[in-house]
Parts: structure tokens; sequence; C-alpha cells
């Protein structure tokens, strides 16, 4: 099977951020990715300068993969949305609901990431790859287990290609997440999404809002280091890279990488894999 590998940026706020992600995409890049995905914040909050970083990266003659995020959105501003990327020659979309931002009283058009992937290829047919997002420990959202793994089977079967997963550090979740979707049906592609370790108690507070539980194994190794950076991130090269190890023995079709902007914490993961 030919595994692929992917990264995760998200757009920078000020032209000093946009320097520093340019010295990490060249970092990245020579590691030959699938491509680079770019975030899209709650309510297109940060449209323009998605916007801005997926031209940056076209300009540059890198595949791209921009979320869409629908909720407080149009039909029509999606549908102008779609016509930019494809008139700019991107083929490969992230397609989520997306976070209600606080405060906002109209959702919009679009309800659930089911019905974005649905308008998508009502409108653009089957130009764009479309990658949705998978929750193996469960949104924190859903009702129960099986109203989250029904929701995922109607998002998929609404036209996605493709699947990258919330970050998680229990490999069996995982596994057990692909196996339910096999007994579904569902046969498209689950890439795991994995999140370095560089900054406990911003990972830690990161997880209780997502719903993705650290192990109480490494939650306390963590915590017993405190403001020890070094060895958070020592600790948490070879814990995710035991992670990412496991994932592929077992079968998955590669990895995508959460990268916050950083090059070094994903480097270092990647040789430790001998990926090259």
């Amino acid at each position: 099977m030919n595994q692929t590998f992917s990264f995760e940026l998200f757009p920078p706020k000020t032209d000093k951020g946009m320097s520093k992600l340019q010295a990490v995409v060249e970092r990245l890049r020579a590691l030959d990715p699938e491509f680079f995905s770019v975030t899209y914040g709650a309510g297109g909050s940060t449209q323009e300068r998605t916007f801005d970083t997926v031209d940056w990266l076209l300009s540059e003659g890198i595949d791209v993969a921009p979320h869409l995020s629908c909720i407080g959105a149009t039909r029509e501003q999606i549908g102008g949305i779609l016509d930019r990327y494809r008139a700019q020659g991107v083929h490969r979309l992230v397609a989520l609901r997306g976070d209600i931002p606080s405060g906002m009283g109209d959702h919009g058009e679009f309800q659930y990431a089911n019905e974005l992937v649905a308008f998508i290829r009502e409108h653009s047919g089957d130009h764009f790859h479309i990658e949705v997002a998978a929750y193996p420990e469960f949104h924190p959202q859903a009702v129960s287990a099986h109203a989250d793994l029904d929701a995922f089977a109607i998002k998929a079967r609404a036209g996605a290609n493709g699947a990258i997963t919330q970050y998680f550090y229990n490999a069996d979740a995982y596994f057990a997440f692909v196996e339910d979707c096999q007994r579904l049906g569902l046969d498209l592609p689950i890439v795991p999404g994995i999140m370095p370790i560089t900054n406990y108690l911003q990972l830690a507070r990161f997880s209780d809002a997502c719903g993705a539980e650290i192990p109480r194994w490494m939650r306390k190794r963590l915590e017993a280091w405190g403001d020890d950076l070094d060895a958070i991130r020592a600790f948490g090269a070879e814990a995710v890279s035991e992670l990412c190890r496991r994932l592929l023995e077992g079968g998955a079709p590669g990895l995508h990488f959460y990268t916050m902007n950083q090059a070094e914490p994903t480097l270092a993961i990647w040789k430790n894999l001998g990926l090259g």
C-alpha cells in the first residue's frame, strides 16, 4: 500500500508570521508531502488570511488542500469560494462544519458537514477530492458513539473521498473506529491526524476542548516535567513516534501532521520513523 503524508498549517496573522510560515514550509516541503492543508477560522473568521496562505503555496507550486467550513455561510458564498479555488487549480478540499463562534445567531444555510459535501458535489461535480473529519474518540458534541458513527457515514456517503481524524494518542481507538466504518460498508481511506507534543499545558487545553484523550500514563509523565520543555519535547517525540509506528504497521493509509506552524517537532518524528 502506498502510504501518503501531509501537513496542516494555520494562516498567520502578521507579515512576520507569514515569513516564519514560509520558512517552515520550505523545510517540510523537502519531505515531499502529498499536500499541505490550510485551516479556516470559525465562521470564516480567517477567510482572507486563508486565501493569502493558499495563494502563496500555489505560487510556489505546492499542492494545497484548503479547509472550508460551512457554519454561518450561504450557498452563494460557498459557491464563490469553490469557483475561486477551481480557477486557481486547487483540486483538494477539507470540508468541515466548523465551530460555531460565540454569539453567532445565524448559522447560515448549512447545519452539518454532510450538507457541505453534498453541495460541493452539486456545484463542482468530481473536480475536488474531498477530505472530511473523523473522530476515533468521538465528537465532543456527539449524543452517543453510535450516533457519531452514523453521522460520519452520512457525511462519507454524501461524496467524500477520504477522511482525516482528530488527533489521538490511543492507537486502539483508531483501529476500532476503522473497523466500525468497514462494518458500515465505508471503504474510504481514514488517515490518522498526528499532534506532536511540545507544550503540555497547551495540549491539555486543546484536548479538553476537542475531546481528544491524553492517556493517564502520558499525562502523569508530562505533568512531572513541569516547565522543562526540553524534556517534554523529547518524551513527546518518542511517544508520538511510537504511536505512528504502530499506526503505519497496522495498515493506516498515511499520516497527517498538525504542525502548529512549526517544523522541528514533525521533523523529529519523521526522523525517528526513518521515512527518509
